[in-house]
């Protein structure tokens, strides 16, 4: 059964492509332009929410980035990209995947929409240096976790380490966010960006 991922260029799609390009899977790359309600609205007959991530595996359909990496390494494993309920630092690693959707991509997502993607005459600036500051404080959690750390869990690359990886690497492309990157994170991002893996999903998705 092939795995099919719809995407868009560096959008949170990339968490998935990321995955499955360390782990080596097959799969079908669909890449559309973004956002896809608007420039591909023929998609919205796969996917009703229009949204990406989408992900389709046999019968199995997935629209959450960070849920279909765990989806991938359940369901294609075992590997070293997850842990396993028995693990000390099974809980950190749950959290993290949860809390690179709903701590820090969620406000990004309100800065990119209010600062850039928006008409210029619907943006709202004050909305947008909120979201900055909603995101720059809950980033302090990061550096302090990444303290003399290479990776968030059990000192070894996760999908915990994908799912906050493209948190931070989606700020480095946004102005309002990029100068609020501390120094562990950056340091962190810069060693995830040289992953084979990464640069494997980054030339798959430029094709």
């Amino acid at each position: 059964m092939t795995l099919t991922l719809y995407h868009c260029k560096d959008a949170r799609s990339l968490r998935p492509l990321w995955c499955l390009e360390e782990m080596e899977l097959p799969y079908e790359l669909v890449t559309l332009p973004f956002p896809p309600r608007v420039f591909a609205k023929e998609y919205k007959d796969i996917n009703p929410l229009g949204t990406i991530p989408y992900l389709i595996d046999g019968d199995t359909r997935m629209s959450e980035s960070t849920g279909i990496c765990h989806y991938l390494t359940n369901s294609y494993g075992p590997t070293d990209l997850a842990l396993t309920p028995d693990h000390s630092d099974y809980g950190a690693f749950l959290n993290w995947l949860y809390f690179s959707d709903a701590t820090l991509t969620f406000p990004q997502t309100l800065v990119l929409r209010y600062s850039v993607l928006e008409p210029e005459e619907r943006r709202l600036p004050q909305a947008a240096e909120d979201y900055a500051k909603w995101f720059s404080g809950r980033l302090r959690h990061v550096e302090a976790a990444l303290e003399g750390k290479d990776f968030l869990v059990a000192d070894r690359f996760t999908i915990a380490d994908i799912a906050i990886g493209y948190a931070l690497f989606l700020a480095s492309t946004l102005k309002p966010l990029a100068p609020l990157l501390t120094p562990n994170c950056l340091r962190y991002l810069h060693a995830l960006k040289a992953r084979d893996g990464f640069k494997r999903a980054q030339d798959a998705q430029s094709t």
